[in-house]
C-alpha cells in the first residue's frame, strides 16, 4: 500500500465522518413528511449546516474516488470505514462524553480489524471479469438487497427503520464505489469520450442520489447511534463483494490468511457497531416528535 494511496482514503474518511455529523445534526429537524422522499433534499438545501456536511461528504467522495483509482477497492474500502473514527471526534466534541471502555475497545477493534484484513489479505489488482452474468448478478443481489431493506424500513419509520435504510444506503454506497473505479478506468482507457458513452457513470450519480434520500431519512428519524454503523459498516462488505467479485480484486486464500480476513472484518463490523452505539454519538432525543411546517399550530 502507497503513502499517497493511505493519505487520500484517511482524509476522505475524515471529510465522510464530520460530513455525516453535520447532516444529521440538521436531518433531525426535518418533517417527517419527508420521509423517503426527494422533498426531503430540497428542504435541507435550505439549512447551512447541512450544505456543509454535503460539501464535506463531496470532498471525502473525491478523495475516494482518487484513492479507488490508484489502489483496489478490497484496500481502499476499509480505510474508508474508519470514518467513524472521525464522526466519533466530532461528536464527543459536541456531547463532551468521555470514550471510556467501549470507546477504547472499539477503537481499537476497528484500527485492529482494518490492519489485520489488510496485512493478511494483501490485496492486489487482477484482471476484471468479462462474465456480464457476474457483473450483473452481484449488483443485482445488492441493490435487490437494500430495495427489500427499504421495503421493510418502510412499515417500522421510527423502529428499526433507520438501521434498515442506513444498511441499504450502505450496499448502494459499495456498489457506487466499484462503479466509480470503471469509471476511472474507462477514463484512463478512452477519455471522456468513453467515460461519456458508457452506463458507469450515470449509475454512479444514480446510486448516489438514492443512498443521499436513504440516509437523509435515516438521520431524521434517528439518531447516529441507529443509523450511522449500519451504514458504515455494510459499504466496505459491499464494495469488497464487488472488488472482489467482479473487478479481478485478488486477496490470499490459504487457510491462515483466510482465518486472519475473517477475523479483521469481524473486528472492522463489531467495532462499528462499539463506537457507532457510543453515548458520544448524538441521541437526537431533543426532537421526539416532528410535523410539517405547513401542519404546526401557533
Amino acid at each position: 500500500m502507497s503513502l499517497q494511496i493511505l493519505i487520500l482514503a484517511v482524509t476522505a474518511a475524515c471529510c465522510l465522518g464530520f460530513g455525516f455529523v453535520l447532516q444529521q445534526n440538521a436531518a433531525q429537524k426535518a418533517p417527517l413528511s419527508d420521509f423517503l422522499s426527494p422533498r426531503i433534499l430540497l428542504d435541507l438545501m435550505k439549512v447551512p449546516r447541512w450544505l456543509g456536511g454535503i460539501g464535506l461528504m463531496v470532498v471525502g467522495m473525491a478523495l475516494g474516488a482518487m484513492a479507488l483509482g490508484q489502489g483496489e477497492i478490497s484496500l481502499v474500502e476499509p480505510l474508508l470505514a474508519t470514518n467513524l473514527l472521525f464522526a466519533l471526534m466530532l461528536s464527543r466534541r459536541q456531547t463532551k462524553q468521555p470514550l471510556g471502555r467501549q470507546g477504547w475497545t472499539g477503537l481499537a477493534l476497528l484500527a485492529g480489524g482494518v490492519t489485520a484484513f489488510i496485512v493478511a489479505g494483501q490485496p492486489q489488482g487482477g484482471t476484471a471479469t468479462d462474465s456480464p452474468l457476474r457483473h450483473w448478478l452481484i449488483i443485482g443481489v445488492m441493490v435487490g438487497v437494500a430495495l427489500v431493506l427499504t421495503t421493510y424500513a418502510k412499515r417500522s419509520r421510527l423502529s428499526s427503520g433507520p438501521a434498515l435504510l442506513a444498511t441499504a444506503a450502505g450496499l448502494l454506497y459499495g456498489v457506487q464505489d466499484a462503479l466509480t473505479r470503471m469509471t476511472g478506468q474507462r477514463f484512463a482507457e478512452g477519455g471522456m469520450t468513453e467515460v461519456l458513452t458508457s452506463w458507469q457513470p450515470y449509475a454512479v450519480v444514480a446510486l448516489g442520489l438514492t443512498g443521499l434520500i436513504l440516509v437523509q431519512s435515516a438521520f431524521e428519524t434517528a439518531s447516529l447511534r441507529m443509523s450511522l454503523p449500519a451504514l458504515t459498516a455494510a459499504q466496505p462488505l459491499a464494495g469488497i463483494a464487488c472488488g472482489v467479485g467482479f473487478l479481478g480484486d485478488r486477496l490470499r486464500t490459504d487457510a491462515g490468511a483466510l482465518a486472519w480476513e475473517a477475523a479483521g472484518l469481524a473486528g472492522i463490523v463489531v467495532g462499528i457497531i462499539m463506537l457507532g452505539t457510543h453515548s458520544a454519538m448524538p441521541s437526537g432525543a431533543a426532537q421526539p416528535r416532528r410535523v410539517a411546517p405547513a401542519l404546526q399550530t401557533p
